[in-house]
């Protein structure tokens, strides 16, 4: 695999967590049991790697474009 594809797999699973730790933050917010990051914690988390994520990829595509 090139670095090329290593980046798009991290991209990838950074956005699994991302979608993951929302879900998270979905169900404790229904359950309404306190957590250690809480609510806010995990949708501020998932938000994080979903902005890696997304710039990652846009590099990978600038990339792409250049050539």
């Amino acid at each position: 695999m090139s670095m090329a594809d290593w980046r798009l797999l991290l991209a990838r699973v950074m956005m699994v967590g991302a979608f993951a730790c929302g879900i998270v933050g979905l169900v404790i917010g229904i359950v309404e049991r306190e957590w250690r990051l809480g609510v806010t914690g995990w949708f501020t988390g998932g938000t994080l790697l979903a902005v890696l994520a997304i710039a990652v990829l846009a590099d990978r595509y600038f990339e792409l474009r250049r050539q």
